[in-house]
């Protein structure tokens, strides 16, 4: 990948509707090429899917989001705890972390009780030991990640 590919991913990330044309005048290359250029990073798995995200049905627009910090029985050898944080679709980050804890997971919902569901879930699968949870009261700074070499 290129600083061009970066840039096409990170307009996509802002906007994955945008058109080609757009986009192509935004990254200074020619639709064609940036068509060709989106299907490659598709085939490569730089581009896995594209997602809708519904906003919550309550007047607040509010997401419910928690931090779940999770100690594994076996740190190298803890694939299938990934395996089934990765189908859960309200897990939004899932970083290993060096230090006391294992895992790093974000979660999103519309509900509390969704929250804790899959809190509930996740300290019973094979292979955690023990969950540490954190509920979020406020969201300080909310600013979309800037893809690598990006010059924003």
């Amino acid at each position: 990948m290129d600083a061009i590919d970066e840039k096409i991913i990170a307009e996509l990330t802002r906007n994955a509707r945008i058109s080609h044309a757009e986009l192509a005048s935004r990254v200074r290359l020619s639709r064609n090429a940036v068509r060709q250029r989106i299907e490659r990073l598709e085939r490569q798995g730089h581009i896995a899917g594209y997602t809708i995200v519904r906003q919550p049905k309550d007047s607040e627009g509010d997401v419910v989001s928690a931090l779940v910090l999770v100690y594994r029985q076996d740190r190298m050898r803890g694939g299938e705890v990934l395996a089934a944080l990765k189908r859960i679709p309200e897990v939004v980050i899932c970083e290993v972390l060096s230090g006391d804890f294992d895992l790093m997971v974000r979660l999103e919902a519309l509900s509390l009780e969704r929250i804790r569901s899959i809190w509930e879930d996740i300290a019973q699968m094979p292979g955690v030991r023990d969950t540490v949870t954190a509920l979020t009261l406020s969201r300080v700074v909310d600013r979309p990640r800037a893809g690598k070499g990006s010059t924003a």
